[in-house]
């Protein structure tokens, strides 16, 4: 029970139930057969496949692309390889992918001593729904790696974790979602220039948002190998989210202190969506998602900020533990200790695990309705009773509509209530000791994404 409320929640029962609706104490998501039987399909040993195949190129550092493609060395050579994964998934799917690629050349800057082509690669699952195909949710990786001189575009740079086994985890998503099909589209992404500065994942945000893509999540996936060392947890991946939005103005940010809702970003939304789903689809105590509220590792950074910064919600995966002697390392052994980042320090199953999260997110995402639309909170009279009002999920899936909320310090949605297929709903629960959002559901189940309210005066 919820701190702080628990005298009035036999109250709020009576007065918000509905003909539609009933209240529970957890946010559950009905099991859909056919995102179960995708998370079924990911295969431990293919990822393990992908990345010694990553690896035996020998080096991707990003300024490796004048390596011949024909050498089967270098980053450009990887990105072939990439591209032709993509192509074959594509093949077996009666060509329901696009392929594509984002090439660009990045002019000198940090750890670009001269002008260097940059390469993104990336397959399209359009959504089957004409309403909903404009709706996109995105899976990220990057394939690029580095020793330990971020500069050495010739030396051996294995980056087994970091970040081929993200790099699978697009593929093997990919490869399990091309056999099924969803209303809203999937893009599966492989980005270079990490290493360098985040370059290729800039990049491609960019184009979205000049594009004016609708992306309503991106889930990066940056180190999720496992690393099999002393002080790992198998069984838990954590996700980082920013709190205050990038680019927030100082408007934003004024009312973000008025209203308190520091922890309530889009991305911290996709961030509980996330941990949501892992509850919903990977077995109870197989694997579980660690919340950390901040937007990445302490004073570090991953592809997901490009996409933050422009606006878009987007989250990083990592492991529950990373080990520096495996990561920007030259490959050597000193003092009986090895470094470097090499494939039988990854745990395969444990990125087989990662995989399927990100599919059952990326597959229930794309089966459900839009968001609701401006949702608000109404404040015009000082009461305690709230009232929250939204305009109607475009795209037509939405059948119904829930209403979440939980205490001010709770880090996830304790309550919901189906309120039905309107598009307002009054609770007798103060806006001052709790948080709401309103999400949008079909008929099948399937949830949106969160929003939570802005004050209506």
């Amino acid at each position: 029970m919820l701190a702080g409320i628990a005298g009035v929640m036999s109250a709020a029962l009576a007065a918000v139930a509905s003909p539609a609706g009933q209240q529970s104490r957890a946010s559950s998501r009905a099991t859909d057969p056919q995102i179960a039987a995708a998370v079924a399909e990911v295969s431990a040993a293919r990822i393990q496949q992908n990345i010694e195949k990553l690896v035996s190129f020998r080096t991707r550092q990003t300024l490796s692309y004048g390596m011949p493609v024909a050498s089967g060395k270098g980053i450009a050579a990887a990105a072939e390889w990439i591209r032709s994964e993509f192509q074959r998934y594509s093949s077996e799917c009666g060509n329901c992918l696009e392929v594509k690629t984002d090439e660009f050349v990045q002019q000198p800057g940090a750890r670009v001593p001269k002008p260097a082509k940059i390469t993104n690669v990336y397959a399209v699952l359009r959504g089957t729904n004409a309403a909903n195909a404009g709706r996109i949710v995105m899976v990220s990786g990057h394939y690029d790696s580095r020793d330990g001189d971020p500069l050495d575009a010739a030396g051996a740079a294995p980056g087994a974790n970091d970040d081929a086994s993200g790099t699978a985890v697009s593929l093997e998503c990919a490869r399990v979602l091309s056999k099924h099909r969803f209303p809203a589209t999937i893009i599966f992404l492989t980005v270079a220039g990490e290493e360098q500065g985040l370059y290729g994942s800039a990049h491609f945000a960019e184009m979205a948002k000049a594009q004016g893509w609708d992306i309503e999540g991106v889930l990066n996936n940056d180190i999720v190998g496992g690393d099999r060392s002393p002080g790992q947890d198998s069984q838990v991946v954590r996700i980082f989210s920013e709190g205050i939005p990038s680019g927030a103005t100082e408007q934003q940010l004024k009312q973000v202190q008025s209203v308190g809702d520091e922890s309530d970003s889009a991305s911290r939304q996709l961030a509980r969506y996330v941990t949501e789903v892992a509850k919903d689809y990977l077995a109870e105590g197989r694997f579980r998602v660690m919340p950390v509220f901040r937007r990445d590792r302490y004073l570090r950074g991953g592809d997901h900020i490009s996409f933050n910064e422009q606006g878009y919600a987007a989250v990083r995966l990592t492991e529950f533990r990373e080990n520096y002697n495996h990561q920007h390392q030259n490959v050597r052994t000193e003092n009986g200790i090895e470094y470097g980042d090499l494939p039988k320090f990854v745990d395969y199953e444990y990125t087989a695990n990662v995989a399927g999260l990100n599919a059952a997110t990326l597959a229930s995402l794309a089966s459900a309705p839009a968001p609701p639309g401006k949702v608000r909170l109404l404040t015009k009279q000082l009461q305690n009773d709230s009232t929250l009002e939204w305009t109607a999920a475009p795209g037509g899936l939405a059948t119904g509509y829930e209403v979440l909320w939980r205490d001010t310090a709770a880090p996830d949605w304790d309550h919901v209530q189906s309120v039905g297929n309107v598009t307002q709903a009054a609770l007798p629960l103060s806006k001052d000791n709790v948080i709401f959002a309103v999400r949008a559901v079909d008929a099948q189940g399937h949830r949106s994404l969160a929003v939570v309210p802005e004050p209506e005066r």
